[in-house]
């Protein structure tokens, strides 16, 4: 294999000294054109890269931030990695994607494979936004932005979304549609978003005059489509006198694998059985039946989250940590709304 070109070869191709070419590539304003020039050709005749790694190591700093995200294949996620991915890039900077699946031992490792690439901060959607391993980073001097999480002690800041008021928008909304037995689908429940949403799904019951047992709990492995359609087939096996006619997702893509189930079993959506969905993702609108959603702020949540984190490893002993909480839309569409002259069977 060719050894990697180096500072050295480029000063000899150019005839200056090692530190000119330094200078070239870090203070280039500092550097006679002619000069620059010269070396400018030398990188490119030589095919020279330089070391950013051992920049870094000298620097004591990367130009990188990273983001460890609960669910990579969940398009939420990957809409808000895309926001944050554009403003690390408008400062500058790289992001390094990570997917801890749900898996705490995987976020651990992650975790500290970061620190040791000694990034400039990281972002994460956390399995448990409790943990110790946050405490660890910050003792360590590594800045921690929670996305779509609060931070409860508030040690460290954080970008979330109202996900109390959340369940309580989708079930006001099925209430309102004349729906009294209602399934919410969701989970596990040490997921904190999913026991927000089933929280407020219960405070719209109690306002609502209903009784807690008017909700039925579908609890889920997860939060995949695979997961909605199993869930689809437990519903469907519930005795007919208690079966809901409308069930609440605690995100899109548990509502799409429900909406799948039904078709498969021969029922109607909305007739049959009336769905919501969580987060509002492409996909919700473009369903078979287009599916009512509440709606989360995702660019926002992936930049504000980016900003905040950035703020923060400025290193500034006067920062404040901030905590940002923005309020949930619902947005209604043909899952709930049954055609004039018709209403939901019960």
């Amino acid at each position: 294999m060719k050894p990697a070109v180096g500072i050295r070869e480029v000063a000899r191709r150019a005839g200056v000294s090692n530190a000119t070419v330094s200078n070239v590539l870090n203070r280039p304003e500092v550097v006679a054109p002619a000069t620059r020039l010269r070396v400018l050709a030398a990188i490119s005749e030589l095919g020279f890269v330089r070391n950013e790694s051992a920049r870094q190591l000298r620097a004591g700093r990367s130009r990188v931030i990273a983001y460890v995200v609960l669910d990579a294949a969940n398009p939420f996620f990957t809409d808000v990695a895309r926001s944050v991915e554009d403003t690390a890039r408008a400062a500058g900077l790289a992001v390094y994607l990570c997917n801890s699946a749900s898996d705490a031992g995987r976020e651990r490792e992650y975790l500290e494979l970061l620190h040791e690439q000694r990034v400039e901060g990281i972002l994460i959607t956390p399995v448990d936004a409790e943990a110790e391993r946050f405490a660890e980073l910050l003792s360590r001097g590594t800045p921690v932005v929670l996305v779509d999480r609060e931070s409860q002690d508030g040690t460290r800041c954080s970008v979330a979304v109202d996900d109390v008021l959340g369940g309580e928008l989708a079930m006001t909304h099925l209430i309102e549609t004349g729906h009294t037995r209602i399934a919410m689908v969701g989970g596990p429940l040490s997921i904190q978003q999913v026991r927000d949403r089933h929280e407020g799904a219960l405070r719209a019951l109690a306002q609502a005059g209903l009784p807690p047992d008017a909700l039925t709990l579908l609890e889920t492995k997860g939060l995949r489509v695979a997961e909605g359609r199993s869930a689809g087939e437990r519903l469907v096996g519930l005795p007919s006198a208690r079966r809901p006619t409308a069930a609440f997702c605690a995100n899109d893509l548990l509502a799409l694998g429900l909406l799948q189930s039904m078709t498969q079993q021969g029922l109607a959506v909305p007739e049959d059985l009336a769905v919501v969905g969580y987060d509002d993702i492409e996909f919700a609108a473009a369903a078979a039946v287009p599916l009512t959603s509440v709606r989360q702020p995702r660019e926002q949540l992936g930049r504000t989250a980016a900003q905040l984190l950035l703020e923060e490893a400025e290193g500034d002993p006067d920062h404040v940590h901030r905590h940002v909480k923005f309020q949930p839309e619902l947005v209604v569409r043909a899952s709930t709304t049954v055609s004039r002259g018709r209403r939901p069977r019960s």
